[in-house]
Order: structure tokens, then sequence, then C-alpha cells
């Protein structure tokens, strides 16, 4: 498991410079854990990818935890989402299911780095690692766009954030060889049924 040596968060970009070298460093962590696993993925390597200094690496992600919390932070933030049915005749809680699939299958097809970013997400302290909750608010935001819910209430992000967790759950015992894909869809579905029994639409 990644350690969180510094209790800080890092720099946010301020310029384009600034924010393409941050991405650039996003992706290359991206990259080389499709290769490696989290713990053989070394912060050195992470700039050298990049084209950047390990300082500058160091400042915006003081940390391994909080270098892969951005990554699943950024690449939530691309995630195209589902937008609801023009005619509405699916459901609020079949559209947050099926987006709920593409986000699984999107995430499993690079095993290694699923589990780098879920278990750096599980061990960040939000304190020290703000991005933990950011990923928290745009994994409600978009499920909340696929549902077409305009208005979400308190009750509705509850929902959300429990479906979220389980959905973490659901994806470590697919990535630790405890369900199939089959299975872990199946899962999702049930889950979708279970909870969102109330949700607005």
């Amino acid at each position: 498991m990644p350690r969180i040596g510094v209790a800080r968060d890092g720099a946010e970009p301020s310029s384009a410079d600034q924010r393409e070298r941050h991405v650039r460093i996003l992706d290359a962590a991206a990259h080389l854990a499709t290769e490696h696993d989290l713990a053989h993925v070394q912060m050195t390597e992470v700039a050298k990818r990049a084209g950047v200094a390990i300082g500058t690496l160091y400042r915006y992600f003081p940390s391994k935890t909080h270098l892969f919390v951005g990554v699943m932070l950024h690449r939530l933030e691309r995630f195209p989402g589902r937008r609801p049915a023009p005619d509405r005749a699916s459901t609020a809680q079949d559209a947050i299911c099926a987006t709920l699939i593409d986000m699984t299958r999107e995430l499993v097809a690079h095993p290694s780095l699923a589990l780098a970013m879920l278990q750096s997400n599980s061990t960040a302290v939000a304190a020290a690692v703000p991005d933990a909750l950011r990923i928290e608010e745009q994994f409600q935001n978009i499920l909340i766009a696929a549902a077409g819910i305009t208005d979400p209430t308190e009750a509705d992000r509850d929902v959300l954030r429990l479906l979220s967790m389980l959905w973490y759950g659901v994806i470590i015992a697919f990535l630790n060889g405890r369900s199939s894909l089959e299975g872990t869809e199946r899962d999702i579905r049930r889950s979708c049924r279970l909870l969102l029994v109330h949700l607005a639409a």
C-alpha cells in the first residue's frame, strides 16, 4: 500500500504550461501503472517519462498516494458519461446502472492501473489528499447527469455515496480474482436495484 510521506496537499497548476506538465505527469503515471503494480511504480521514473524534474513532480504530488488519486480524478473528469434517453423510456436507475457498467469496463481494461487508483483512493486521508473528496463529488455528478436529475436531494447524494462505496468493493473483488466480469456486472445491477429504489426521477 502507498504511504503518504508528507501531510500536505499538492500545488495546483496556475498557468497553461503548468497544466500541461500536470497532465503529462498524470499520463506518465497511468502508463507506468499499466506495466507495473503500484509498489513498483517509481516516482523518479514517472518524472522521467513525463519529462519533468523530480522536484516538480513532488510539488504537485507529495506522495504516490496523491499521484494516483490524481490519476483517478483525472480519468473521472474525462469520462464522457451517458445522456438520458430523449423519450425518458429508461428510468434514472437504468441510466445509472448502465453508466456504472461502462465505467467498470473502462476501469478494468487495465487491471494494475485500476488497483493502483483504487488502493490509493481507499487509503487517502481527506485532510492530506483533497482530491479524494473531489473524486466522490465527480463520481456523484457523473451519475446524476446520467440519470437526468436536475435538482438532487441530500437523500439522492447519500445513496449515490453508498453506491460508490459498494461499487469500489465489487471492482476490488473482480481485480483480486474473486469474481468474473459477468458476475461483477450482475452485482452492479443488483446493487442499483436495491439502493436506488427511491431515487428522484
